[in-house]
């Protein structure tokens, strides 16, 4: 079944050229029933070779098989991960497609086709990337999908804030790209190779007597950053919330439902592959760097999510936070952690999916995203308001959700001070959503004085249909259903996580651990999580009067100023940091 890898890729990108080709000429129907279906039958033959997946398939595009051990083919690597993260970007495109049947009324430019062509482009590109066995190809992908999501980002030109959050995340992103394929040059320049397991075998055979070297240590740093900005880690994170401020509510349901998280699974794959060996950075300098970022990035994504009122731009922040928390599952490099964070991704996929395409139903039924602004107003949208809360719960890990088994079986990984870090981050960013709930859908709390004053652009927001919604479409409120159950059936749905740490540990380098289930200590943590969440929630709303927001937290406030610039020079920072936390590795070689 190896031949079929590449049609992962294929189909997308032919159902996109198709819709661009023919969209001015098919009725509006027609275009987004070509999407859907297109995406369905990626979706169906991902999760199809995911079933055939074990042992790990190859595929050398176009017959160009390796002769005599050297190879100028581009190589598919088809085992657990990769279809599992090429399954879930088809699966997720599908639910932002079906989120947006007829969602906007009036297509720029009467080009009905371009929405769907853009989306499907976009994920055949991070299908691409998943799948990528050579880290050229890796970069190609990469890039394919950063251009389309900036596209995607800017969707409505007739808007200057879009267009801005378009430019900003272009621009960091692509500086994140040029870093990357540097690094995959110095790669070249040493072993002669592309393949990640070759590079990995040829940094083994030259340095591997002497330990890493500068080069080695400089590769390593400018990949990693390249992956890191686009996984959206402090403190290279700040085009995130600029962007899905600003960016559609489909897109801002791939970006942070899968995008992101591509960008850790990069990590996860690159460092195994590449750099996991004598020649490469030692284990203690990887785990120093990732986990030192990743808490960095749970507890700023965390507090900025608290302090937030427009809600697009919580979520952002929310993502923020689970992307640290990611990071660390990874960073402790065992078994657990890879399968703690496999699960996470998956049930984090589906809730902030379902929390995004609630906010869309709340801006395109009132016009706005502010927490303020809405107080009270959505009290008869009982079902967006119920799908809202439960994401709320699913955030904090309230078991038996799979964000809740993810953040179990990463918090048993990782134990000691660093279990801590998941149950304060999941808590607070959870307690920010049920607060939001808590005042927009049910009305509870004083009600706030300055509604007229927006957070972010001190304007009005527009909503993203032709006008404001009568009532919410019935897609608006299945779709988040849809996806709340997915992520409920990651945590319940018996010998699933024994199946996803079966796929990952066979995939990876470490340990043959093949089973992650409930314990009672994780249940207890989640349980406790989201009490903590409940508490916050509940002690935001019953104050008299609405605190102003602390003093401390003005520096990080003002970080985020959206000043493309200022966030330039603190993705140098972050490279520099990088390198700096990998370091001794060099210097003990």
């Amino acid at each position: 079944m190896h031949h079929l890898l590449p049609l992962l890729v294929a189909l997308p990108l032919l159902g996109a050229a198709l819709l661009a080709a023919a969209g001015r000429r098919l009725p509006r129907p027609a275009v987004e029933l070509t999407g859907l279906v297109v995406s369905a039958a990626t979706a169906a033959l991902a999760l199809v070779l995911l079933l055939n997946s074990s042992p790990p398939m190859v595929e050398w595009v176009g017959g160009w098989v390796p002769v005599g051990g050297e190879s100028v083919g581009i190589e598919v690597i088809g085992d657990g991960p990769s279809l599992g993260m090429a399954a879930l970007v088809a699966l997720l495109t599908l639910a932002a497609l079906a989120y947006s049947w007829r969602y906007f009324d009036e297509p720029p430019r009467g080009h009905a086709g371009s929405f769907p062509a853009l989306m499907l482009v976009f994920q055949g590109a991070m299908c691409g990337f998943a799948l990528a066995g050579d880290l050229f190809n890796a970069f190609v992908f990469f890039e394919l999908m950063s251009v389309v999501a900036y596209a995607l980002t800017g969707y409505r030109i007739d808007d200057p804030k879009a267009v801005q959050g378009a430019l900003t995340f272009g621009v960091v992103n692509s500086l994140g790209a040029y870093a990357m394929l540097t690094g995959i040059g110095l790669l070249y320049a040493r072993t002669g190779e592309l393949s990640m397991v070759k590079i990995g075998r040829g940094l083994d055979s030259t340095g591997g007597q002497g330990g890493p070297d500068a080069l080695v240590l400089a590769a390593f740093a400018l990949v990693m950053t390249g992956l890191l900005v686009k996984a959206a880690t402090v403190p290279f994170h700040f085009w995130l919330p600029d962007a899905h401020a600003v960016a559609p509510t489909p897109v801002c349901m791939l970006l942070s439902g899968v995008m992101v998280e591509l960008g850790v699974y990069g990590v996860w794959r690159v460092y195994g592959t590449v750099f996991a060996g004598p020649g490469g950075i030692p284990a203690a300098d990887l785990t120093r760097a990732l986990v030192t970022l990743g808490v960095l990035t749970s507890v700023t994504g965390a507090v900025m999510c608290w302090y937030q009122r427009h809600i697009k731009r919580l979520l952002a922040f929310s993502t923020i936070a689970h992307t640290g928390l990611f990071l660390i599952a990874v960073g402790v490099l065992t078994p657990e952690g890879d399968d703690g964070a496999a699960l996470y991704i998956l049930g984090h996929a589906g809730v902030k999916a379902a929390l995004f395409a609630c906010t869309g139903a709340l801006l395109d039924r009132f016009g706005s995203v502010d927490e303020h602004a809405l107080h009270g107003r959505a009290g008869r949208l009982r079902a967006t308001g119920v799908l809202f809360a439960l994401g709320g719960l699913a955030l904090a890990g309230l078991p038996p959700f799979g964000t809740g088994l993810g953040k179990a079986v990463s918090e048993e990984a990782v134990g000691g001070p660093l279990t801590v870090v998941y149950v304060a981050a999941s808590a607070v960013t959870a307690g920010a959503v049920l607060r939001v709930a808590a005042r927009v859908f049910l009305g509870l709390g004083t009600p706030p004085q300055d509604t007229g004053a927006y957070e972010t652009s001190g304007s009005r927001e527009e909503p993203e249909t032709s006008g404001l919604l009568g009532r919410v479409p019935d897609t608006m409120t299945t779709v988040p259903a849809v996806l709340l159950a997915a992520a409920l059936a990651v945590g319940t749905v018996p010998g699933f996580g024994d199946l996803v740490a079966r796929s990952v540990n066979e995939a990876g380098s470490g340990g043959a651990r093949a089973s992650a289930e409930w314990t009672p200590h994780g249940v207890l943590l989640g349980v406790a999580s989201t009490a903590l969440a409940v508490g916050l929630a509940a002690g935001a709303v019953s104050r008299r009067r609405r605190p102003a927001v602390p003093a401390w937290t003005a520096p990080l406030r003002r970080l985020q100023s959206g000043h493309v610039g200022d966030y330039v020079a603190w993705l140098l920072v972050g490279a520099t940091v990088l390198a700096a936390l990998a370091l001794p590795g060099v210097l003990g070689g």
